[in-house]
């Protein structure tokens, strides 16, 4: 088994902002030199997570009033309390999607089924730059 890394950056805008990345990822894959595997892309940091959706205009703001009803970004967390920051909610949030998605691949191409596409969701309060982390295991 072969492993490979690179990054994939991403901009964010302010506020809870998905961003769709399955042809970043794809590419990541096709370039990367192995055949069939898995691959994993990773977050670093408490405040963002990735997930696949069926990425279209409802259902991203289907998530936005999802998530602004299950942990809502108004009310005060003890984390705010701490920092002053005012991203408790990012945190919770981020927290239960999780830090990483891992896909497999055969043939160079990703195995994801036909409305599935690959999303990062920045949950922190300000615009951001992120670094993702994409990490390939196979041959």
């Amino acid at each position: 088994m072969t492993v490979k890394m690179s990054t994939l950056p991403v901009s964010t805008r302010a506020g809870m902002h998905i961003v769709e990345i399955t042809s970043e990822v794809q590419e990541a894959v096709r370039s990367g030199g192995l055949t069939n595997g898995i691959v994993t892309v990773f977050v670093p940091g408490s405040t963002g997570a990735l997930t696949t959706v069926e990425y279209e205009p409802g259902l991203v703001r289907d998530l936005d009033e999802f998530w602004e009803r299950l942990i809502p970004s108004d009310t005060g967390y003890h984390h705010d309390m701490t920092w002053h920051d005012g991203n408790g909610h990012a945190h919770l949030r981020a927290s239960l999607l999780g830090p990483s998605l891992t896909i497999p691949f055969a043939d160079r191409t990703l195995t994801l089924g036909t409305w599935q596409q690959v999303v990062f969701i920045d949950f922190d309060v300000p615009a951001r730059q992120r670094r993702l982390i994409v990490q390939q295991l196979g041959e």
